[in-house]
């Protein structure tokens, strides 16, 4: 689901890109095929991962504390009001394919002020926060695998989203990928 900072995805095909096409013949402006292929199955890698983690059981691999649960469960809570707040923003450019869309605009403010990726980066919270809480190092296998996707997703993400908007390699230059503080130029 999680976009990035320019409304980051494709309407199933229905894209602007930036008017490349390969020999499957994509029209001018749309991405080629193989581009909207690799988008969504990153999209399929995510929500299948996503769907392991909610799946697995708890275990006791380690303890729990309540004070832990707790925090975990804030911390939860947080990176779903941030993939909320950061998707609300991307308005009628959001969708799931990491591919800018034709309503896409480059978001630099409000939480795209902090990160690149909010979305992605609430997403990773959350299941962080799932992760800990449940004691389980299988589920901990699976979070470092989703880590891993979403980071493969959004480099590969943010090569279309340097092509499609002229500012986005300085943004990208102060901005951090997921979370921190912005570099000042």
């Amino acid at each position: 689901m999680p976009p990035s900072a320019a409304d980051e995805s494709a309407d199933d095909g229905a894209a602007a890109g930036d008017g490349a096409s390969d020999a499957a013949g994509a029209a001018p402006g749309r991405p080629a095929r193989r581009e909207v292929r690799t988008a969504h199955l990153f999209v399929v890698g995510q929500f299948a991962l996503l769907a392991l983690l909610v799946a697995l059981r708890g275990r006791s691999d380690w303890p729990v504390p309540a004070a832990l649960a707790a925090a975990c469960t804030v911390g939860a809570i947080v990176g779903v009001v941030v993939m909320v707040i950061a998707a609300a923003s991307l308005g009628r450019g959001l969708t799931a394919v990491p591919l800018p869309n034709a309503r896409a605009e480059l978001r630099t403010g409000g939480l795209y002020r902090f990160s690149r990726h909010p979305i992605y980066g609430g997403l990773l919270l959350t299941a962080a926060c799932l992760t800990v809480a449940s004691g389980s190092a299988l589920r901990l296998l699976v979070l470092g695998l989703l880590a891993t996707l979403l980071t493969v997703k959004a480099r590969w993400e943010e090569a279309r989203l340097a092509r499609r908007f002229p500012g986005y390699a300085e943004y990208a230059a102060r901005t951090p990928r997921f979370a921190g503080i912005p570099r000042r130029r």
